[in-house]
């Protein structure tokens, strides 16, 4: 099995001999390494694009608003950078959409590194396939084939606002539990506290 190490290297080295700046060469290598440990096929999906990325044109976008469509494909690197150097604004448009994206699963670490950068976590539907990325510690989905995916139709990303996932009353009891643990403040613990019976000559 190939390390971490070995797919962030090669990525980044493929990536700029097929025409990328070293700058983006260095966030594939990442996200590539991020996809494979999340169990995402992102080096075949990568490799498969390459083949065809200097025989094709494809849409570079660059300012993402809420609706994005072209008749042209997108670059899922080019709209990925951008959906990351855009976030703070577009968080603020709880769900964004794009239609025609090439290779859409390259597109997804840049949204797994902006859930830490917002503190939020994103809901990203891919033609059916469901993604939920958590603060770029998991992805959970229900896309299990490790099969590539050349374009997507129809990609839907929504912002989730963060909540408990318990009551207030559970919270209530929890913690009343937990006071199980404190203890009461005596004397003699007066006594025997770090920094008892020292003297301030200040």
């Amino acid at each position: 099995m190939k390390s971490f190490s070995e797919i962030d290297t090669t990525v980044k080295r493929a990536s700029k001999s097929v025409g990328f700046d070293w700058g983006i060469a260095e966030e594939l290598g990442k996200n590539i390494r991020l996809l494979e440990m999340f169990g995402l096929p992102g080096l075949k999906n990568l490799n498969a694009y390459f083949k065809i990325y200097r025989q094709k044109q494809f849409q570079k976008i660059s300012l993402i608003s809420k609706i994005n469509s072209s008749n042209i494909a997108y670059c899922p690197i080019i709209a990925g950078i951008n959906f990351l150097d855009q976030i703070t604004n577009l968080e603020k448009m709880d769900e964004v959409g794009f239609e025609n994206m090439s290779f859409p699963l390259l597109f997804i670490p840049f949204l797994s590194r902006s859930t830490e950068i917002i503190g939020k976590r994103i809901f990203l539907n891919i033609d059916g396939k469901e993604f939920l990325l958590n603060f770029n510690q998991s992805i959970y989905s229900n896309f299990l084939s490790g099969d590539i995916i050349e374009l997507a139709k129809i990609i839907k990303v929504k912002f989730i606002e963060n909540k408990n996932t318990f009551s207030e009353n559970e919270w209530q009891e929890l913690y009343e539990l937990s006071e199980g643990t404190f203890v009461e403040e005596s004397e003699q613990l007066k006594k025997s506290a770090a920094g008892a019976g020292l003297t301030d000559n200040d």
